[in-house]
């Protein structure tokens, strides 16, 4: 294995029993060497494709985004991008490359080029930096409340708001607990409010998941009368793919909420309270889609 680091640099024990259980593996260390913003040490290696998989917390592959892997690489005829890998139990996990680990897989690939870390939970922390695919709410939710459920079983004494860098935003957990019970389920409509009252908690994560599992039926119990509402609303003939989301955000306790923000709870007490008074007759087609354009207007602004 070739060693690429500065002369005064000692070749970490670790680095090189992880280089001789690659081989083991039916692989080969390529060469060693320190990345070059914070100097840890990496492997840059071929790895069996048969012992690499995905992180057991991480999204499900996009077929969209897999076939035009696919095409990219079958046009180019070769393999160009690394992937991210760590070894654990007796696999190699990556949390950065899933997509192109299964297209050369589908093309029959039977080596994978990888830049292996040592350090298992690096693989958490590169997750949170979502950097091969934009993730939609949905699959961002699904793999931080996996992320989480994995975290709780090795460290359930570990402080759930010690994770925040790899959760990245508190009300990803409590909408991942509902999108994981609703595939179906309208998260956008919330996380206007969640993002602002939903914070982690400063407890253990075992515990912090009994108050995640509270703020998720809060939510659920507004959804199902958000429900309700939008049923009466197409019974008058009214239907919209920004329905839900108007009504929410005319019923959202936090409008007038601008220096002092109410806990989560209390916040999502007003929501059900608000949604319960809510009457449907109150909405006309004309304000649906100002609102809706509006929405679309300002997303697409962020976005530039």
């Amino acid at each position: 294995m070739t060693e690429i680091f500065p002369r005064t640099a000692k070749l970490p024990a670790a680095i090189a029993e992880l280089a001789e259980v690659i081989e083991a593996d039916g692989g080969a260390a390529l060469a060693s060497y320190q990345e070059p913003v914070g100097g840890h040490w990496q492997i840059f290696a071929l790895l069996p494709i048969g012992k690499v998989e995905p992180t057991p917390f991480q999204r499900d592959l996009s077929p969209a985004h897999m076939k035009r892997l696919v095409e990219v690489m079958k046009r180019l005829d070769r393999y160009t991008e690394p992937i991210v890998a760590v070894r654990q139990d007796g696999q190699y996990w990556t949390p950065n490359g899933n997509h192109r680990r299964a297209a050369a897989d589908k093309l029959g690939a039977k080596m994978i080029p990888a830049i292996v870390i040592p350090e298992t939970d690096v693989a958490y922390q590169i997750l949170a930096l979502n950097t091969e695919k934009t993730h939609n709410l949905k699959d961002k939710a699904l793999e931080v409340i996996r992320m989480y459920r994995a975290r709780m079983e090795q460290r359930p004494k570990a402080i759930e708001k010690d994770f925040a860098f790899e959760f990245e935003r508190a009300h990803f957990i409590t909408l991942g607990l509902l999108y994981d019970k609703k595939p179906r389920f309208s998260g956008g409509a919330y996380a206007p409010i969640l993002s602002r009252v939903d914070n982690f908690i400063n407890r253990p994560m075992r515990e912090a998941m009994e108050e995640r599992i509270e703020r998720a039926a809060q939510v659920e119990r507004a959804d199902d009368l958000l429900n309700e509402i939008v049923a009466k609303a197409k019974k008058r003939g009214l239907a919209h793919p920004y329905l839900k989301n108007f009504v929410v955000a005319r019923c959202n306790p936090l409008t007038r909420a601008r220096k002092t923000v109410p806990a989560c709870k209390t916040a999502l007490s007003s929501l059900c309270k608000a949604l319960e008074e809510f009457d449907p007759a109150r909405i006309n087609f004309a304000q649906v889609r100002s609102a809706a354009q509006i929405a679309a207007a300002s997303s697409q602004a962020a976005s530039e």
